[in-house]
């Protein structure tokens, strides 16, 4: 099976955009495709799940409110209980401290011992006394705001279930926003992969390098333009040469839509890129096959656009359309021009100039 390097470029870009809004509930594109479709459906479900959750609130308030006055007089009860154990604790000490005492240190200690209890005996019943009107003005004004909750709720009871999935739905709106923008790196993502799983039916001595990007410290001058980055779906490394292919899941829209870049343009534009980075690379190498008695060698980069859906009829110089089924023989149609050797030092180098953005993320195909 050929050796493959790199997540496909579409996955990879879905991931980076996925983990970077904090999306992380996706397994696959196929779940990302399904909440599309059922986008309606899960939106009335957010709005159902805080419609019930208003109900148990308006529910558990009712019975609050019903109960309330029940539950204060009982704390009030247990609060009293609580200072009654506490007195009579105290009043144990004051007479365990009776007892009769000859010696005068004796004395003077339990004088000091009695006034600190009976300061801790008044104390406790004001503190007590404190906490009881402290507890009654808390419970009322708690009350009233329970109360207040519950007419709300009971005159306003959509607003309050609007109120409460307003922040769900805003998130559940943000997301399905940005799942949109992907619409067609998702379908592009299918179209790599088809391309990749062709390519994988090729020999070991085939080496695929996906997403291959670079970025030119100093941009490179192209037809009255300046070149800065490149990005190739797929890299072929072959003792044939270099395949630099492009991957297209197109309809005919877009195949016919002129707004549309013309990926012909876009695959020659790169393809003087890498022509210049590998020949540079080439020139700076101590490559033991770049220099032979003729001159540098060249290494052949064979262009070509794999339409995974709709084909175009037309062929272009420089550049071969093909189908997914026609790409494996096509590729196999070359002559081999280096040594295995030589395949590998080039996809080395090139995989030492990859910038492939990677980032940890749980989704698949």
């Amino acid at each position: 099976m050929c050796r493959v390097y790199n997540t496909i470029g579409c996955l990879n870009n879905i991931q980076l955009e996925l983990v970077t809004n904090h999306i992380d509930e996706f397994n696959s594109l196929n779940e990302i495709i399904d909440f599309q479709k059922n986008y309606h459906f899960k939106k009335e479900k957010i709005i159902s799940d805080h419609n019930i959750l208003i109900n148990e609130e308006k529910e558990f308030l009712t019975n609050e409110v019903s109960e309330f006055d029940i539950l204060t007089s009982q704390k009030i009860i247990d609060l009293k209980k609580e200072l009654r154990q506490k007195l009579d604790y105290l009043n144990q000490q004051i007479e365990e401290l009776s007892e009769k005492k000859t010696k005068i240190i004796a004395v003077i200690e339990e004088y000091y011992l009695n006034l600190i209890i009976h300061i801790k005996f008044w104390f406790v019943q004001i503190l007590f006394e404190f906490r009881i009107i402290l507890f009654k003005y808390q419970s009322k004004k708690l009350l009233s705001k329970k109360k207040k909750r519950l007419d709300y709720i009971s005159e306003n009871f959509q607003d309050a279930v609007n109120e409460s999935s307003f922040e769900d739905l805003q998130k559940f709106e943000v997301k399905n926003e940005i799942i949109k923008k992907l619409n067609n790196t998702i379908y592009g993502a299918f179209g790599e992969q088809k391309v990749e799983n062709e390519l994988k039916k090729l020999s070991d001595d085939y080496i695929l390098i996906n997403d291959f990007s670079y970025t030119f410290q100093n941009p490179i001058k192209h037809d009255g333009d300046y070149i800065k980055t490149i990005q190739i779906d797929h890299l072929l490394i072959t003792r044939s040469g270099v395949f630099l292919i492009e991957t297209k899941n197109w309809s005919n829209s877009s195949i016919n839509n002129l707004d549309l870049r013309s990926p012909v343009q876009q695959v020659l534009r790169t393809n003087y890129a890498l022509f210049r980075l590998l020949s540079e690379k080439v020139s700076k190498s101590n490559w033991g096959f770049s220099k032979q008695n003729w001159g540098n060698r060249k290494i052949p980069i064979k262009n070509i656009i794999v339409f995974t859906n709709v084909i175009p009829h037309e062929q272009f110089q420089y550049t071969k359309i093909l189908g997914l089924k026609e790409l494996l023989p096509y590729i196999r149609y070359f002559s081999p021009v280096f040594t295995q050797t030589e395949v590998q030092i080039i996809t080395d180098s090139l995989l030492q100039l990859s910038q492939q953005k990677k980032i940890s993320s749980k989704l698949v195909l």
